[in-house]
């Protein structure tokens, strides 16, 4: 590609990166409107912006955007993004175009801390298992990666996805048998598993939005590396790549921004794998591109999906994680049957 060519496929990426900010922004104000209860966009300002007053409806509305819509409309944005960018690096990385954040072992860590705490400590307060679930997600992620490192191919992308699948099976099993035998645990579990970002409130949504920040400053120093690692890890080291290191920050990034979205609002199943599909088709394999636009894409995709799920069962609610699934199995099945599954 000539120097114009390489101009004008920046110009189009960047514009493509502002209309997905500018899509986000829409999405955002609908899900401030919509709901049980659907609010006009002057109530929605004065809900956000007004003086509480004595009327009565009025301050309804300031509670319902205050302390419901608005924590959960964050939560989806900072959840979706870290999930968006830990699906399109875990590809990157482990160079296999259908893996996501579950291949860490990140979903059933988490669950596995979740009916273990209630098991053990008789914990049933979302707010405090959540903190739980971000350490077994954590702790899930590091197993995975130090046995993926030792042995005979140690550190390749094939042992990463070999010992994550069982890994995951190891805990899954673990946690079915807690579940079956508590009915708490199982009570639990399955509120959780479902995958929604309701009724998380800020004093959650702060920490791990910390958390979620930290890992994605280190999935961008991450990014060039990254494209290196996908013309080969022998070519990498021949640029001047250590692989391993890069290797360790990209999984350690992944495990953060996985875990802690995981933690806040239970496992979202597709969402990392759909998103990253679509980055690339619109960025192509440059992962400076494509990662942001994942993260955009997954931000926007599980508002969407969350709007979507309180509007199709009005006035109960669908999770969020339900309708994500609900789109993500054709959307794969339309992918396998027109065959565009690729190598990262």
């Amino acid at each position: 590609m000539g120097t114009s060519g390489a101009a004008r496929a920046h110009r189009r990426r960047a514009a493509g990166a502002v209309t997905l900010v500018v899509v986000l922004a829409l999405v955002g104000a609908a899900s401030l409107a919509v709901g049980a209860r659907a609010l006009s966009p002057g109530e929605v300002w004065y809900g956000l912006f007004g003086t509480p007053v004595a009327d009565q409806r009025l301050s309804e509305i300031t509670l319902i955007l205050r302390t419901v819509r608005v924590p959960r409309t964050v939560l989806a944005i900072v959840a979706g993004a870290a999930l968006g960018v830990g699906g399109a690096l875990i590809q990157g990385f482990t160079r296999n175009p259908i893996a996501d954040t579950g291949l860490l072992g990140v979903n059933s860590g988490a669950s596995f801390a979740v009916v273990t705490v209630i098991l053990l400590f008789g914990i049933s307060n979302p707010f405090q298992y959540v903190w739980f679930a971000f350490l077994g997600a954590a702790a899930a992620g590091v197993v995975v990666f130090g046995l993926a490192s030792l042995g005979r191919g140690a550190g390749s992308p094939l042992t990463l996805a070999l010992t994550g699948q069982g890994i995951t099976v190891f805990l899954a099993a673990m946690t079915t048998a807690i579940a079956l035998s508590d009915q708490a645990s199982l009570n639990a579990l399955r509120f959780w598993n479902a995958g929604s970002v309701a009724g998380v409130g800020f004093e959650v949504i702060w920490p791990v939005t910390a958390f979620i920040a930290a890992g994605l400053v280190l999935a961008l120093t991450t990014l060039p590396a990254v494209n290196l690692l996908n013309l080969g890890d022998d070519v990498a080291r021949g640029l001047g790549v250590n692989t391993r290191l890069s290797r360790t920050a990209g999984i350690v990034a992944i495990t953060v921004l996985a875990g802690a979205a995981t933690a806040a609002c239970g496992p979202i199943a597709f969402l990392g794998l759909m998103v990253a599909h679509v980055a690339r088709y619109l960025t192509g394999p440059d992962y400076r591109w494509l990662v942001p636009y994942a993260g955009l894409l997954g931000a926007v995709v599980l508002l969407a999906c969350d709007i979507v799920g309180r509007v199709v069962t009005r006035p109960g609610e669908l999770q969020a994680g339900v309708v994500v699934a609900l789109a993500g199995a054709p959307f794969f099945a339309a992918l396998v049957w027109r065959g565009k599954f690729r190598r990262t």
